[in-house]
C-alpha cells in the first residue's frame, strides 16, 4: 500500500472546514430583520453564551483533575505518556465543535425568520446552511484531531517501530483510542447539561404558560420563552454536536485497534480514515441538492433533505469498493471484498433506523395520530399510549442492528477468522457515520427553524410567515427524531466495536490473560447486572434533575406573573434573564453526578470484578442501554408529534381537552427524548472508553483476576 494516500485524511478534514467556513459567511450574509427580531435573537445568543462560558468553565476543572491523573498512571507505567495530551485534544475538539455549532445557529435563526418571510425555500436554505456548518465543522474537527495524532505518532514517535509495521499500528492505535474517552467526556457533560437546561426550560414554559395561564407556546408574555429557546441551542446543537463527534472519531479509532488483531495492519487502519475523508466529500455535494418550491407539504419538505442524504449515501456505495480493494489487498486476497458489504450493511442500517423512527413518531403516519386520539379520554391515556409506542418501536430498531452485526461479521470472512469477522463489524460502524456530515446538518437544521418561529411569533410576524416558519419547525421535529434514532444506532454499533478493541488492549498489555467470558462465571454475570442497571440508574438521574430544575422556573415564572403587573395584558416586558439564570445554574449543578457516574462505575467494577466484569458489564450496558434509548427518544417524540397532530386542528384544535391531555403528555415526554434518551448514547461508549484506559489498572489492582 503508497502511504502517500494517507494524506488524503487531513485533506478531507481541510474541505470539510472551509466548507464550513463558507457556509458560515453565507448565512451571516442574510439579513437579520426587524430591529425587534435583532433583540429576541440577540437575547437568546447571550443566554446560550453564558451557558456555555460557566460550562466550559467547569468542564475545565474536571480535565484538569483528569490530566493529572492519567499522568500519574503514565509516570506508574500503566499508560503511554501520550494518553493525558490526547485526553485533552480529544475534549477541546469535541468542544469546539459543539461551540461553533451553537454559535451559527443563534446567528441563523433571525435570518431564518427574515428569509421565511420571502418563501418558503429561502428559509429552508438559510436554516440548512446554518446546519452545515455544524455537520461539516464536527467531521472536520474530528478527521483533524486523527490525522494530527496519527502522523505525529507514526512519523515521530513511534518511527523507530517501521521496521514492523503490525507493532506500528497497535502501538499508534492504543494512543489514539485514548483521545476518545476525552471526547466522550465533553460529549456526555454537553449533553446532559444541555438536555437538562434545555428541558427544564421547556416543561417550566409549557406547565405554567399553556397549561395554566392559557397563553400560545413561544408567546412573548411567558418569562421561561427565551430560556426555552437558548435551550434548543445548547442541547440539540452542541449537545448533539459533541455527542455524534464522539460516535465519529470512536467508530475509525476502534476499528483501526481491530485492523491489527485482523492481519490488515495499515491496509486496514486507512480504510475508515479514507471511507471518512471521501464521506466529507459525499456529504458535500449532496448538500447541493437540497432544494423546495413554495407551498409544498412536509413530505416533500422531508423527500428535499433526504435526497442530499440518498445522494452521499449513493456516492459512498460507489467509492467504498475501489477502496476495499486497493487497500485491503483483494486481488490477493480475494475474500477481503467482503468487507465493502460491512459498509453497505452499515449504511443501510442507518437509513433503515431513520425511516422506522420516523414511521413510530411523525404525524403523517398511524402510530402518532392513535396516540393523538388517545389524547381524548385524558392525560393517563395518553401518557399509557406514548409509552407503550416507545417500547413497541425497540423491536425493528434491535433486529435491525443485530441482522447488521451479522452481515458485517460473517461478509467480512467471519466464519474463516474470528478478528477479520469483529473488523467488518467496526467498519459497518464506520459506513453508518461516513455521510455524518450532510447527516447532521439535517439534524442541526431543526432547532434553528424551531428558534424562527418562536421569533415570529415573539415579533408579532404575519401569519404567512408563521405558516413557513411551522412548516420549517414541523420538518425539524422529524429531523431531530430521525436524527436521535441514527445517533442511538450509530452508538450501539460502536459500542460494540469498543468493546472488542478492549479485549484486544487486554490482550496487548497482559498476553497472558486467559479470557472466560462464559455467563455462569460470577464476575461476567454480576457484569451483566450491572450494565443493565446502570442505563436506568442514568436515566433515572437525569430525569430527576430536569424535575428538579423545571420545579424552579415554575416557581419562578408563577412569581413573575403573579408580581409584574401588566405582564398578562402585554403591557410589560418579563424578566427573561432570571430564567436563563436559574436554568444554566440548575443544569451545572445537575449535571455532575450523572457524568460521575459514568466515569466512575467502569473503574469500580473492574477493580471489583475484573476484566471480566467489565465485559459483562460493557455487555449489559450496551445492549439495554440501546433499546432503553431507542423507547424514551420515540415516545418523548410520538408525543410531541402527537401534540403537533391536534394543533393543526384534529380532535378539537388548540385549548381543547385533547390539547391539554397532549400538552402533559408532551411534557413528561420532554425530558424522554431530549435529556435522558441521548445522553444513554454516549454513557454506552463512554462506559467502553473509560475501560480501555484504565485497564492496565484493572488488570494489576483487580479483585478477582
Amino acid at each position: 500500500m503508497d502511504e502517500r494516500f494517507f494524506i488524503l485524511v487531513p485533506i478531507g478534514s481541510v474541505i470539510a472546514l472551509i466548507f464550513a467556513f463558507i457556509q458560515g459567511r453565507k448565512v451571516l450574509g442574510f439579513s437579520e430583520g426587524s430591529e425587534l427580531m435583532q433583540k429576541i435573537s440577540r437575547s437568546i445568543r447571550q443566554g446560550a453564551n453564558a451557558y456555555l462560558k460557566r460550562q466550559y468553565t467547569g468542564v475545565l476543572l474536571f480535565f484538569v483533575v483528569m490530566f493529572v491523573v492519567l499522568g500519574i498512571m503514565a509516570f506508574a507505567g500503566f499508560l503511554t505518556p501520550f494518553v493525558p495530551f490526547a485526553f485533552v485534544t480529544g475534549g477541546f475538539f469535541s468542544g469546539l465543535s459543539g461551540f461553533v455549532g451553537m454559535k451559527i445557529a443563534t446567528a441563523a435563526n433571525s435570518r431564518t425568520t427574515q428569509a421565511s418571510s420571502e418563501s418558503l425555500d429561502r428559509g429552508l436554505r438559510v436554516a440548512f446552511s446554518s446546519g452545515t456548518v455544524m455537520g461539516f465543522t464536527v467531521v472536520g474537527l474530528g478527521l483533524l484531531d486523527l490525522s494530527i495524532w496519527f502522523f505525529l505518532l507514526k512519523y515521530v514517535f513511534y518511527a523507530n517501530l517501521a521496521a514492523d509495521p503490525a507493532e506500528q499500528v497497535r502501538a499508534i492505535s492504543a494512543a489514539m483510542l485514548t483521545f476518545g474517552m476525552g471526547a466522550s467526556s465533553m460529549a456526555l457533560f454537553a449533553r446532559v447539561g444541555g438536555g437538562i437546561f434545555t428541558k427544564a426550560a421547556d416543561v417550566g414554559a409549557d406547565l405554567v404558560g399553556k397549561v395554566e395561564a392559557g397563553i400560545p407556546e413561544d408567546d412573548p408574555r411567558n418569562p421561561a420563552v427565551i430560556a426555552d429557546n437558548v435551550g434548543d441551542n445548547v442541547g440539540d446543537v452542541a449537545g448533539m454536536g459533541a455527542d455524534l463527534y464522539e460516535s465519529y472519531v470512536g467508530s475509525i479509532v476502534a476499528t483501526i485497534a481491530l485492523a491489527v488483531a485482523a492481519g490488515y495492519d495499515y491496509g486496514g487502519a486507512a480504510v475508515p480514515m479514507i471511507i471518512a475523508s471521501v464521506g466529507i466529500v459525499a456529504s458535500l455535494i449532496g448538500t447541493f441538492f437540497v432544494r423546495c418550491k413554495e407551498n409544498t407539504d412536509q413530505k416533500v419538505l422531508l423527500a428535499a433533505l433526504r435526497k442530499g442524504t440518498y445522494v452521499s449515501s449513493a456516492i459512498i456505495i460507489l467509492a467504498a469498493y475501489p477502496i476495499i480493494y486497493y487497500f485491503l489487498d483483494c486481488a490477493k486476497h480475494p475474500e477481503r471484498i467482503g468487507v465493502y458489504f460491512a459498509i453497505l450493511s452499515g449504511l443501510i442500517a442507518g437509513v433503515l433506523i431513520g425511516f422506522f423512527t420516523e414511521y413510530f413518531t411523525s404525524q403523517t403516519y398511524k402510530p402518532t395520530k392513535e396516540l393523538a386520539g388517545s389524547s381524548l379520554t385524558g392525560s393517563a391515556t395518553i401518557i399509557i399510549g406514548g409509552i407503550s409506542l416507545g417500547m413497541m418501536s425497540t423491536v425493528l430498531p434491535a433486529i435491525i442492528v443485530g441482522v447488521s452485526v451479522l452481515v458485517s461479521f460473517f461478509c467480512s470472512n467471519g466464519a474463516q477468522s474470528f478478528a477479520q469477522g469483529l473488523y467488518g463489524v467496526g467498519i459497518s460502524a464506520v459506513g453508518m457515520l461516513s455521510t455524518l456530515g450532510i447527516t447532521l446538518a439535517t439534524d442541526a437544521y431543526g432547532p434553528v427553524a424551531d428558534n424562527a418561529g418562536g421569533i415570529a411569533e415573539m415579533a408579532h410576524l404575519p401569519a404567512e410567515v408563521r405558516e413557513r416558519t411551522d412548516a420549517l419547525d414541523s420538518l425539524g421535529n422529524t429531523t431531530a427524531a430521525t436524527g436521535k434514532g441514527f445517533a442511538i444506532g450509530s452508538a450501539a454499533l460502536t459500542a460494540l466495536a469498543l468493546i472488542v478493541a478492549y479485549t484486544d488492549e487486554v490482550a496487548i498489555k497482559a498476553p497472558d490473560f486467559i479470557f472466560n467470558l462464559n455467563i455462569t462465571n460470577p464476575p461476567v454475570l454480576i457484569g451483566l447486572f450491572v450494565g443493565a442497571m446502570l442505563p436506568f440508574l442514568f436515566s433515572a438521574m437525569t430525569m430527576r434533575a430536569v424535575g428538579r430544575a423545571a420545579q424552579n422556573i415554575v416557581v419562578e415564572v408563577r412569581r413573575q406573573f403573579r408580581e409584574i403587573k401588566g405582564l398578562m395584558e402585554g403591557t410589560a416586558d418579563a424578566d427573561y434573564a432570571t430564567c436563563v439564570d436559574i436554568c444554566t445554574k440548575g443544569a451545572q449543578k445537575e449535571m455532575i453526578a450523572p457524568a460521575l457516574t459514568g466515569i466512575i462505575s467502569p473503574i469500580a467494577v473492574g477493580l471489583i470484578l475484573g476484566v471480566n466484569g467489565v465485559v459483562g458489564m460493557l455487555a449489559g450496558a450496551t445492549t439495554t442501554g440501546f433499546v432503553l434509548a431507542v423507547m424514551m427518544a420515540n415516545s418523548g417524540g410520538a408525543w410531541d408529534n402527537a401534540k403537533k397532530y391536534i394543533e393543526e386542528g384534529n380532535y378539537g384544535g388548540k385549548g381543547s381537552d385533547a390539547h391539554k391531555a397532549a400538552v402533559v403528555g408532551d411534557t413528561v415526554g420532554d425530558p424522554f427524548k431530549d435529556t435522558s434518551g441521548p445522553s444513554i448514547n454516549i454513557l454506552i461508549k463512554l462506559l467502553s472508553m473509560v475501560s480501555i484506559v484504565f485497564a492496565g489498572l484493572i488488570i494489576r489492582f483487580a479483585l478477582f483476576k
